[in-house]
């Protein structure tokens, strides 16, 4: 069984661990929105950058082509856009030990969404485990 994917999403935890932390640092003077702005251009250039060496600049064109394919990469871009301006902003006003598990509720409703429309099926241990992962939340929340 190909366990790549398990790899790449603890990096993914990693390099995400670290929005927070920088960007609490980052957040001291300045408006979260703004900041969240400038993020979002170097994240798009450095995404280009990585599309360009990898030789995929002539793939974008697929992307875009396909109504239904740009239409929900377009919507997730939008939703990815707003949860940042949203994080940002939490994180501005609170604590990042507090901000990020409460964040981390997107594994739970992302469950749930997959499950009622993507058809996906979760097994009792997964189900457990993101059970767990929404008390948890519930008592970062609480504390």
């Amino acid at each position: 069984m190909n366990q790549l994917w398990l790899v790449f999403a603890l990096l993914s935890a990693v390099t995400a661990s670290l929005v927070a932390i920088f960007g609490k640092i980052g957040l001291k003077g300045v408006d979260a929105n703004t900041a969240t702005a400038v993020r979002a251009v170097v994240m798009a250039v450095f995404l280009l950058l990585v599309v360009a060496i990898q030789g995929n600049l002539s793939k974008i064109h697929s992307v875009v082509s396909d109504k239904k394919t740009f239409l929900y990469i377009v919507l997730s871009g939008l939703a990815g856009a707003t949860s940042w301006l949203f994080y940002f902003l939490a994180l501005k006003f609170g604590k990042v030990a507090q901000v990020a598990p409460i964040d981390k509720l997107s594994v739970v409703i992302s469950t749930i969404l997959a499950v009622v429309f993507l058809g996906e099926k979760v097994s009792l241990i997964n189900g457990i485990g993101v059970g767990l992962i929404a008390i948890g939340a519930i008592l970062v929340a609480l504390g």
